[in-house]
């Protein structure tokens, strides 16, 4: 086996040609290729190219700080994007909504799925004059084929993902299988793939160790292998020996490593510290972990913490929902279910901010596409992810809000096969201000603008199809708690001191159905003191 070529930064981008599709692993603010990315980006500004990029990634990538993704945002490099989210590359969702690069959004579970099955795909132009590969080229996969963003906007009856004007071609399909309805995600040619890892041997088998997620670095090389693509790995160190039950990325996949010259470029989240206890190196004791002041996020991580189960899988999204740990962690019930994360993370705590996909004391780190088979399989009882807008149907979006790209990320793949789903944020946004007195609560100052709509801008989650399916739904906010039900949203409890009318009805666009009059949260969700959760 040949010793893999180590190449600089500078000399990897080089590899980039114009009209390439590149696409890159990475988590949010964790595991980022920032060495790769911030090299091609230099190279274009300095010379123009590579340009007319199509750039293709699962979950989120950046920490809107020009990082990740937000690498690829400059008009004439980039001209079509494929991703699962893009709330953390705010320039690159600038030009997609200015129409200057044809984009999509489809579920981050689904493309972490897709590189499988492009990996899968014995592709054509690699064929030659061989009539057996010529024979088998004609039975690779397609796709994708899954029941994930049925009467979601990927459904190409609704929007398939399309986020502008300029974006026209067709990456979904309703197909019909056994008499039941099916999407396609239909398979794309990769070209170029950006890892980052931990170590390299000299014959390029690449380690995670110090990762706190894996993502799909797997499967991502493995499609841009078989796509006759090239895979290109930042690490920080070269070592002789790799012990290789570690090995993610053997070094049949691997064109060359690049060993990371700025250490600014390889921080395991950007901008934190490298955490052991979010690798599995060693583990801390969870009371040394900060417990959150009550706040209008702590009310609702408060009443949603109150449907856990014991002995229960439980998915938490990003934002809000992450306080349900730290309140389970206050109150001692952090070891009654098993908290996982999209990106892998299996049992510990899971993290927030930059560092959230990884967790604090995992019991394990699958990857991603392995994490998503679970969940689309409905492994996950209870899943608790936010709520931006909701409407008389019970749909909620999280991904479109006017002028401004979100994304879905894996809230397509997590909400719609979760046994339970719970939807958690403030009844209003922009300014909210509320405070406690006696077990009540208090409105201290109104949000600007009401959640709960007539009609959602974009469908993330379908009621419709919740109903379809015999889905329970719950909304919880820190003033009032909802559910859908087949005829539509009721509201069904109401915080200690909030008026119905004042507070509630006046701020909704539809009215809610009621079965009789709403019953008041507990009061102990309203108290500075531990809860008593058991």
């Amino acid at each position: 086996m040949a010793k893999v070529k180590i190449l600089t930064a500078a000399e990897a981008a080089n590899l980039v040609e114009d009209g390439m599709t590149v696409s890159t692993n990475g988590f949010v603010a964790c595991d980022l290729p920032e060495e790769l990315t911030s090299a091609l980006e230099k190279r274009f500004l300095e010379t123009g190219s590579p340009k007319n990029l199509t750039y293709f990634y699962a979950a989120g990538q950046g920490n809107r700080d020009g990082s990740g993704a937000d690498h690829f945002a400059h008009e004439g490099m980039t001209s079509t994007v494929i991703a699962g989210h893009y709330n953390m590359a705010p320039k690159l969702g600038e030009l997609i909504m200015q129409n200057k690069i044809k984009a999509y959004n489809l579920p981050q579970g689904t493309l972490s799925q897709l590189y499988r099955d492009i990996a899968g795909v014995l592709h054509s132009r690699s064929c030659g004059a061989d009539r057996y590969l010529q024979f088998r080229a004609g039975l690779r996969r397609l796709g994708t084929l899954t029941h994930v963003g049925l009467y979601t906007f990927a459904d190409p009856r609704v929007e398939g993902g399309k986020l502008n004007d300029i974006t026209t071609e067709d990456l979904v399909e309703v197909v019909n299988i056994c008499g039941e309805e099916r999407l396609l995600y239909k398979a794309i040619h990769v070209d170029v793939a950006l890892i980052r890892a931990t170590y390299a041997d000299e014959y390029g088998n690449i380690t995670m160790e110090h990762e706190c997620c894996t993502a799909e670095a797997t499967a991502i090389a493995q499609a841009a292998k078989n796509c006759g693509g090239k895979v290109i790995v930042q690490v920080e160190k070269v070592v002789t020996d790799v012990d290789p039950k570690l090995v993610k990325v053997p070094g049949i996949y691997v064109d060359a490593v690049v060993v990371t010259e700025n250490k600014e470029n390889h921080t395991q989240c950007v901008g934190c510290e490298y955490d052991g206890s979010m690798t599995g190196e060693f583990r801390v004791p969870l009371g040394s972990l900060e417990a959150p002041s009550l706040s209008p996020k702590k009310i609702i991580g408060r009443r949603a913490a109150m449907e856990l189960r014991p002995d229960t899988v439980v998915n938490l999204g990003i934002g809000i929902p992450e306080y349900i740990s730290m309140v389970a962690n206050e109150e001692g019930i952090g070891d009654h279910f098993t908290l996982t994360v999209e990106a892998g993370p299996v049992g510990g705590v899971p993290q927030g901010g930059p560092q959230f996909g990884g967790a604090v004391n995992a019991q394990a780190i699958l990857d991603q596409p392995a994490q998503f088979d679970f969940y689309d399989g409905g492994g996950v009882d209870d899943a608790f992810l936010g709520l931006a807008q909701a409407d008389k149907d019970g749909n909620i979006n999280v991904s479109k809000f006017g002028p401004r790209i979100a994304g879905c990320g894996g809230f397509v793949n997590i909400t719609q096969n979760a046994k339970r789903v719970y939807y958690c944020g403030t009844f209003t946004a922009g300014g909210l201000k509320c405070s406690t007195k006696d077990g009540k609560l208090i409105i201290d100052q109104e949000g600007k603008s009401d959640k709960f709509i007539d009609t959602v801008e974009q469908i993330t989650f379908s009621g419709k199809y919740a109903n379809k399916v015999g889905q329970p739904v719950m909304y919880i906010t820190e003033r009032a708690v909802f559910e859908l039900r087949e005829d539509g949203v009721y509201l069904t409890e109401v915080a200690p001191g909030i008026d119905i009318q004042t507070q509630i009805l006046d701020h909704m666009g539809f009215v809610p159905k009621m079965d009789g009059e709403p019953k008041l949260m507990d009061e102990r969700i309203f108290k500075d003191e531990i809860m008593g959760l058991e």
